[in-house]
């Protein structure tokens, strides 16, 4: 398994992480439907409010691509970046799974 990390800073102002986060949401229910598609994370930074870190779990990096070819994909990042800080780019970096200890709860 494989899970997909990216960062994203949300402009001043709850109201845009607020947003962010409903449209993070409705994303996460797109990526659903794809094969390989294992479930995801989204994490909020405790001292930077407007800080956040994805992580999207897949079998593979080529599920996880073919997941992003989606005609719709596109539309849905275009509407979180809404909300977000501008910056060069959104990079996102591809780590290997090896450890998967469950909840003990």
């Amino acid at each position: 398994m494989i899970v997909v990390v990216s960062q994203a800073w949300t402009r001043p102002g709850e109201e845009h992480a607020e947003a962010y986060v409903a449209l993070s949401g409705a994303f996460g229910r797109f990526f659903a439907d794809h094969p390989g598609y294992r479930g995801r994370r989204l994490v909020r930074g405790v001292e930077d409010r407007t800080h956040f870190t994805h992580l999207r779990f897949f079998d593979t990096v080529e599920d996880y691509e073919a997941c992003t070819r989606h005609p719709d994909y596109t539309a849905h990042l275009e509407a979180m970046y809404e909300h977000l800080r501008p910056y060069e780019s959104y990079p996102r970096e591809y780590l290997e799974v090896v450890l998967d200890e469950p909840d003990p709860r």
